[in-house]
């Protein structure tokens, strides 16, 4: 794209992101901007790629010659390298939101000393950065989207594309040797993009909902991401799955079971389920947790009408994998979901009740019956027929 260059890190080995299984890899994506007066630089990438960063803005130009450095967001994926980059930038002016200042400050006080922090230019909404020949920044602050420094970057051309400089938002853990998303495969792009939002956004879903529209408002011709490709010919599509997640749309209405099992006794009920379920011609899904990936099985469950979860009874409570989940759940708050817990025990079965209780927590509207199988189920135990027909009248 013609006056702006991507000088980011593709991060092709990572599979872990603070606990969010990243199968296809990620990217720490920074750009430079030339307005033919004045240089900017957007964003930084994780401190361990800092030598790669610095030798792709030498490809570009020489650090002393960058006027602007602006900071989207302190995440330390993308501001690890804000100390180092910071003594290759002798005449950039630093630009972060105002919450933006603060938060650099808390995370690298033990580097840089309170003069620069000083010198940050903390801006609020509706704050412009002109840097010539019809180049102009919009800085519009996202707050909580997904902390409280985020802010978006929109550079409007007068000569060529209107660029949303978007940070977190509309990004996908995706490595790929091709920047646009009209370079790479479609579904698997939305497919990360759709796991990266029920992974990191999901229960900031309210807020989103309020920001999206002033977004969406922009004359956006291109988005330029902190993570994976950018999008110059699917804007609309991802515009609109954002809508969608953010208000908690089904399309499709599913169930998901999700549990784990000792013995075998709490998968044969989830078995049975997910038979009657499907005989009723619902599409269903099954994830054992000793097995399964939270951060995968979590994405299903943004997108399930039903979440139906599982386990026995050890030590009067719940199964270690299960307590797990339903934290880690519990922490992304999916919406609109109807819910039934079930399980097997042999003395007490106090993990059902505490099943229910959590999910209820999160406002799932979960069936006051309760599945409880002593020890081994016999064959009249599974006979489900009676409270599916209730699972789908919440449906």
């Amino acid at each position: 794209m013609k006056d702006v260059y991507y000088v980011g890190y593709v991060d092709w080995e990572v599979r872990n992101f603070h606990g969010y299984s990243t199968h296809r890899g990620s990217s720490y994506n920074a750009y430079i901007v030339k307005s033919g007066e004045k240089t900017v630089l957007i964003d930084a990438v994780k401190r361990p790629y800092f030598n790669y960063f610095l030798d792709s803005i030498k490809e570009v130009c020489d650090p002393a010659e960058i006027d602007y450095f602006i900071t989207n967001h302190v995440e330390m994926d993308h501001s690890g390298s804000f100390p180092l980059i910071l003594n290759h930038l002798p005449n950039a002016e630093l630009i972060a939101s105002e919450k933006g200042v603060e938060v650099l400050k808390a995370h690298f006080h033990g580097e840089i000393g309170d003069e620069v922090f000083n010198k940050i230019r903390g801006v609020k909404e509706g704050d412009t950065l002109d840097i010539g020949n019809g180049k102009i920044f919009t800085f519009v602050p996202i707050p909580m989207i997904h902390w409280p420094d985020s802010m978006v970057s929109f550079m409007t051309d007068e000569n060529g594309k209107n660029v949303l400089f978007s940070s977190d938002a509309f990004g996908q853990h995706f490595a790929t040797s091709k920047r646009w998303d009209d370079e790479n495969d479609l579904c698997e792009i939305m497919q990360e993009a759709e796991k990266y939002y029920a992974n990191i956004l999901l229960h900031l879903s309210g807020l989103i909902a309020k920001v999206l529209p002033t977004v969406g408002a922009l004359p956006i011709e291109i988005v330029c991401t902190a993570h994976g490709v950018c999008w110059r010919s699917h804007i609309p599509e991802i515009l609109e799955k954002y809508t969608k997640w953010c208000k908690g749309e089904i399309e499709e209405k599913s169930v998901l079971i999700v549990y784990d099992s000792m013995w075998g006794s709490t998968e044969k009920i989830a078995k049975a389920l997910a038979k009657e379920i499907s005989h009723r011609g619902i599409t269903v899904k099954r994830f054992n947790l000793t097995t399964a990936d939270y951060s995968d099985v979590i994405t299903e469950a943004m997108k399930a009408k039903a979440i139906l979860i599982g386990s026995p009874t050890l030590n009067n409570g719940l199964y270690p994998t299960v307590a797990e989940y339903l934290s880690y759940q519990k922490g992304l708050k999916p919406m609109h979901k109807v819910g039934l817990a079930f399980g097997s025990y042999g003395w007490s079965g106090q993990a059902v009740q505490e099943i229910a209780n959590i999910m209820k927590e999160t406002k799932i509207d979960v069936l006051d019956e309760l599945i409880k199988i002593k020890f081994v189920p016999k064959p009249d135990d599974l006979d489900f027929k009676e409270i599916i027909d209730k699972l789908l009248e919440k449906m």
